[in-house]
């Protein structure tokens, strides 16, 4: 659990959080505009600017109190910037080394590290100079370096933001299984919607300087008025795991989530055959790629038909509609249709209805 109340001034801009609570499980994002104070909030939550002041509690520790403020290298944090911050003078195994030699022994083992140069992919690189290296390659060395620190706490600031697009899905994909399975806390800076839905389970948001609202991203997909919601419009994100289908290199199997007596949901997804990890996974799927018909469908090329319930249906634009969709699961979907579909097939709250989705949309 994070608790705490900071302000910091850096230049002109003043940060003055305000009261904050969230659980530190899992992944937490800071999410806002440019200039709302997520990487100023994140900075005096790592300790990192001498002149934060305020209170931050993490779990029964107290980091900061008034001017008094547990030193950063106390915190046991691992940092991963914008642009990885390497050492320039030695080699990928070098920089591994180093971090090895700061890493506390107070607290029994941590992470093997031949098990974190392996999840990373990292091993070709090993002696490498840093100077040689890819923009995505710096940032699985950073990410790597960060483990191998023995972090209590992972803090990331926009890790993505500076990579071509291929490199940012690989390290999309990376960051949602090592995450999970090392199970480190996580608060991340993002400005991206979609990094927020297939890696938050909650999310800080943030406007001028200060703490807006907490809510768990269920909570934050679930408002039509969301800011996760840009140009793009509604978006669902459903908890499952990802599957090969035998025979088909082009075709993966989405298979969500159920709790208690709640039936899974499975999805067909196409696949570009590249090598890819399977497993629990989580899945975006954009409102405008759902459409909705009364019952099913023959003699159509959609593979995916879901059958669900109607929630709600809010309006979510000039002539747009959300209609929010439980799922059999327990999870929630969402399409975005025009009014007049809304009228032509009666749709109503509590009426079940069939989900259309293309393949072709669910890129795994």
């Amino acid at each position: 659990m994070f608790a705490g109340n900071l302000t910091l001034t850096v230049g002109d801009f003043r940060m003055t959080s305000g009261d904050f609570r969230f659980d530190s499980d899992g992944v937490t994002a800071l999410f806002g505009r440019s200039g709302s104070g997520k990487s100023t909030l994140l900075r005096a939550m790592a300790g990192l600017d001498r002149h934060t002041r305020g209170t931050l509690r993490f779990h029964d520790e107290v980091w900061q109190e008034g001017r008094r403020a547990l030193p950063a290298e106390r915190r046991d944090i691992g940092m991963v910037f914008q642009h990885a911050a390497l050492l320039a003078h030695r080699t990928v195994r070098g920089n591994l080394d180093f971090a090895a030699s700061r890493a506390p022994t107070d607290r029994g083992a941590g992470i093997d590290r031949d098990q974190i140069i392996e999840r990373t992919g990292i091993g070709p690189l090993l002696d490498r100079a840093v100077g040689n290296l890819s923009g995505g390659e710096r940032q699985r060395i950073a990410i790597a370096r960060a483990l191998i620190g023995r972090p209590r706490v992972l803090m990331m600031d926009e890790p993505l933001a500076a990579l071509d697009w291929r490199a940012k899905a690989e390290l999309l994909d990376l960051f949602e299984t090592v995450i999970r399975d090392f199970a480190i806390p996580t608060v991340m800076i993002t400005h991206a919607p979609a990094e927020v839905e297939r890696l938050a389970d909650r999310v800080v948001f943030m406007a001028d300087g200060g703490v807006e609202r907490v809510e768990t991203l269920k909570e934050a997909l679930g408002r039509v008025d969301s800011p996760l919601f840009t140009e793009e419009g509604p978006v669902a994100s459903l908890d499952g795991h990802l599957e090969p289908v035998d025979g088909e290199p082009y075709r993966l199997r989405f298979v969500t989530r159920a709790t208690g007596g709640d039936e899974p949901v499975t999805l067909w997804l196409t696949h570009d055959g590249r090598p890819t990890d399977t497993g629990p996974r989580r899945l975006r799927v954009r409102g405008d790629d759902v459409a909705l018909a009364r019952g099913r469908v023959e003699g159509i090329s959609v593979q995916n038909q879901v059958d669900c319930r109607i929630e709600r249906i809010e309006t979510s634009g000039p002539g747009r509609v959300a209609v929010f969709l439980a799922l059999t699961d327990g999870q929630r979907l969402v399409s975005e249709v025009t009014s007049r579909t809304v009228d032509h097939l009666a749709l109503a709250p509590d009426q079940p209805v069939t989900a259309l989705i293309k393949s072709a949309a669910l890129m795994g």
